[in-house]
Order: structure tokens, then C-alpha cells, then sequence
């Protein structure tokens, strides 16, 4: 048995909570991006996934500026026209495109429906598991997972654009 000094024994107790504590750290940071990313995902997501009761329709685009553009609603079934509403569009439309669209409960504004809105929905999400992949490969030198969750990031960001 090889005798060590008490600073050297200290040292050694004080290595293994380092380590424990970067552990934590990283799983404790995965969740967070990963739960913030569900959380500002679902804001938008809600509309297109809890179809009941939501007005559906199409909207008739009419002037575009940057990011966003507004128009009149024509209703599909039970829902009420609306001479103007706005929707952020992610790319360049042209002024007289028709884009499916669900109105957001007691505002003007509409997301847009269809498989292209429900993955540009999931983009924050997409982004947080880009960002867990590096925090798992690199902290915590989970390379396998790292490469799955970003993986799966990616895809979701390229259905998106595809969609779109």
C-alpha cells in the first residue's frame, strides 16, 4: 500500500466532484436547451397539432414586407373571413400566393398549415438538439449520442426547408 500525503488524498476526493459536477453540469444544460426548445417550439406547434376548435383556412398574400405579410383570410368550413391578417413567412412569397394557414385564437395573426408549418414550428426544437449534440459530445464525450441528437436536429431543419 503506497502512502500519499493528506493534501495529495484532498486533491483526489476533490478531483471526483469535479468531475461528478461537470456531469451534472451537462445534463442539467442538455435539458434546459432541450426544454426551452420544446417550450418556444410548442408556442407556434399548438395550432397545427390541437386542430379543434381553430380556424382554418387560406390566406391570399397581398404585401410582403421583409418577414411578414398580411391579407384577407377566405375561411375553409365554419370559420369567419377577415379582410387583413399577418403572417411571418420565413421565405420570400409573392404578393397573390395562397398559403394554408391556422388563425391563433383572438388575434389577426395566422400560422401556416401543412406539413412545410408543422416542421418550420419545430425549428426551435431543432436548434436546442444541434445544441445538446455539442454539449454530449463534447462535455460529456458521448460522441454516439452527440451525433444522434444532432442528427436529428438537422433533419428537422432540413424538412423544414424542404417543406417551406
Amino acid at each position: 500500500m503506497v502512502k500519499r500525503s493528506r493534501s495529495r488524498r484532498m486533491a483526489e476526493g476533490t478531483w471526483g466532484l469535479v468531475l461528478l459536477s461537470r456531469v451534472v453540469g451537462a445534463w442539467a444544460l442538455i435539458l434546459l436547451l432541450l426544454a426551452s426548445g420544446a417550450w418556444d417550439s410548442w408556442k407556434t406547434a399548438q395550432y397545427l397539432v390541437l386542430t379543434k376548435g381553430h380556424e382554418r383556412g387560406t390566406m391570399t398574400l397581398a404585401h410582403c414586407a421583409d418577414s411578414t405579410c398580411t391579407g384577407p383570410f377566405s375561411p375553409k368550413g365554419s370559420a369567419v373571413a377577415r379582410p387583413e391578417v399577418r403572417i411571418s413567412l420565413p421565405v420570400r412569397h409573392h404578393v397573390g400566393d395562397r398559403v394554408p394557414v391556422v388563425v391563433e385564437p383572438d388575434s389577426d395573426t395566422v400560422v401556416r398549415s401543412g406539413w412545410g408549418g408543422f416542421f418550420f414550428s419545430w425549428v426551435p426544437l431543432a436548434g436546442a438538439l444541434l445544441l445538446a449534440g455539442i454539449v454530449a459530445g463534447g462535455a460529456l464525450r458521448m460522441r454516439r449520442t452527440g451525433w444522434t441528437l444532432a442528427g436529428l436536429g438537422a433533419a428537422l431543419v432540413g424538412a423544414a426547408f424542404l417543406l417551406l
